[in-house]
């Protein structure tokens, strides 16, 4: 029988010996990526739930823009647009330069590449899910016909 916790009290030590600076758990560094992705993915998400913002985005897509004419557009007061448009430099979706009195809007750094993969992953999950549905409806009405042959034999 094997003592787990003298095995793995010895392989510290050795890995001290080489190693003298001190062990850091994967399962931490994970976890801390993690919590930043989850920080990140909650900042995006948020920036993407408003219709507004999600319309600035697709109109930044085709040109840059004031914030002035961005108001103009979506209908909303200069004040309102500055919310929309600090809560997607937050999200780092649009970056903002002042130009003597015309503050310009353009697309950001961020891709939402992990955004995007997040999102992906959970649609291959739900497709395979509804592919075995399928699945077993097709067995059950293989079964129902098969059952009901015999009924009226």
């Amino acid at each position: 029988m094997v003592n787990t916790d003298t095995d793995a009290a010895r392989h510290l030590r050795q890995r001290q010996l080489y190693f003298p600076w001190p062990a850091v758990d994967a399962h931490v560094i994970l976890n801390r990526m993690a919590q930043y992705s989850q920080a990140r993915f909650n900042v995006s998400f948020a920036a993407l739930s408003d219709p507004v913002r999600r319309g600035v985005l697709e109109q930044l897509m085709r040109a840059d823009a004031s914030v002035t004419v961005l108001a103009e557009r979506f209908h909303m007061t200069l004040t309102g647009m500055r919310k929309h448009i600090g809560v997607l430099e937050q999200a780092e979706l649009v970056t903002t330069e002042k130009v003597g009195r015309v503050r310009s809007c353009k697309l950001g750094p961020r891709r939402l590449e992990e955004e995007a993969a997040w999102i992906e992953n959970y649609r291959q999950l739900w497709a395979a899910r509804f592919d075995a549905l399928d699945t077993v409806i097709e067995e059950l009405k293989r079964k129902e016909k098969r059952d009901g042959r015999k009924k009226r034999e």
